[in-house]
C-alpha cells in the first residue's frame, strides 16, 4: 500500500555509480544497476537516510512523496534470500579483508586491487622454457568494471586493449603492459556508445600521461579508437595518443 512518507531520492545525473552508498544501507535497498545507484524496491527503504553521508557526489537526498510503505518483514526475507544467493560463489557476501576496495556488487571480478609484479611460479612455456612473469599491475581490467574513481587511474599511462589482441600479441606483457593501466573490451560485441561514455567519465576525472590503443587488423576493431578519441575530446584532455594494430599472426603493423 502506498502512503505519504519520507524516502530517499537518487539523482541519476549526479550519481557516478561508485557504490559507496550500498554498504551503508542495512536494509539492502540500494544496489548498483546499469552503472547507477538505484532503490531496489520502495518497501525496503526505511527513509532514515543512513546513506546520505556516504555519497561523495551528493546525489542522495530525502523527499516526502507517495511510496510503498516500509516493510521490515519483507526486508528480512529479502536479505535472507540475498545472502543465500551470494553464498553460491558469485561474491557479494562478507569477504576477507585484503586491503582491496570492493565495488558495490561484491563480486570478486570487481574488487579493485593494485598488484605487484608476480613471479611465473611453476608455469612453463610449451617448449619447457620458464614462463615470463605477469606485468599486470591492477584489477579489474574490463572496461565495464573499472570505475572512474579507481586510484590506479591517477596520472596513469592508459592501455586500451581490444580483447583479441591480448591473445594474438605474444609480447603484450613485456612490451606494452608494464607500467600501464590496461582497460580491455570487445568493440564488436560490447556497446561502443557505452564505452565512449565510460571513457569520457574516466578521462574527465583523471589526468593521463598517455593513451595507447591496441586493436586487431579486423574491421570490427576500428570503432575502439574512435570511441577513445571522441571521449578525449569531450573530456577536454590532450594526452599523447598512440595506436597499434596487431595482425592476425600477432605482429604489430603500426
Amino acid at each position: 500500500m502506498k502512503i505519504l512518507r519520507k524516502i530517499i531520492k537518487i539523482d541519476e545525473e549526479l550519481c557516478d555509480g561508485c557504490g559507496q552508498c550500498v554498504p551503508s544501507c542495512d536494509e539492502g535497498a540500494i544496489q548498483i544497476i546499469d552503472g547507477k545507484a538505484r532503490v531496489v524496491a520502495e518497501k525496503y527503504c526505511d527513509g532514515l537516510g543512513a546513506c546520505l553521508g556516504d555519497c561523495p557526489q551528493g546525489a542522495i537526498s530525502i523527499e516526502e512523496r507517495m511510496a510503498d510503505d516500509f516493510d521490515p518483514d519483507a526486508v528480512e526475507e529479502y536479505l535472507k534470500n540475498k545472502t543465500s544467493e551470494e553464498s553460491c560463489g558469485c561474491g557479494g557476501g562478507e569477504q576477507p579483508h585484503t586491503g582491496a576496495d570492493t565495488l558495490a556488487c561484491g563480486c570478486p571480478s570487481t574488487q579493485m586491487q593494485t598488484l605487484t609484479s608476480s613471479s611465473p611460479g611453476n608455469l612453463q612455456s610449451a617448449n619447457d622454457a620458464p614462463a615470463a612473469a605477469s606485468a599486470l599491475g591492477h584489477w579489474p581490467v574490463q572496461i565495464r568494471l573499472i570505475p572512474a574513481h579507481a586510484p590506479f587511474l591517477k596520472d596513469a599511462n592508459i592501455l586500451i586493449l581490444a580483447d583479441c589482441a591480448a591473445v594474438a600479441y605474444a609480447s603484450l606483457h613485456q612490451n606494452l603492459l608494464a607500467d600501464r593501466i590496461v582497460m580491455m573490451g570487445c568493440p564488436k560485441f560490447d556497446d561502443l556508445p557505452d564505452y565512449e561514455e565510460r571513457f569520457t567519465e574516466i578521462f574527465t576525472k583523471n589526468d593521463m600521461k598517455s593513451v595507447t590503443i591496441v586493436i586487431m587488423e579486423v574491421p570490427c576493431c576500428s570503432g575502439m579508437p574512435n570511441a577513445v578519441k571522441n571521449a578525449l575530446k569531450r573530456a577536454g584532455k590532450t594526452p599523447p595518443v598512440n595506436e597499434i594494430v596487431i595482425s592476425l599472426k600477432g605482429e604489430p603493423l603500426t
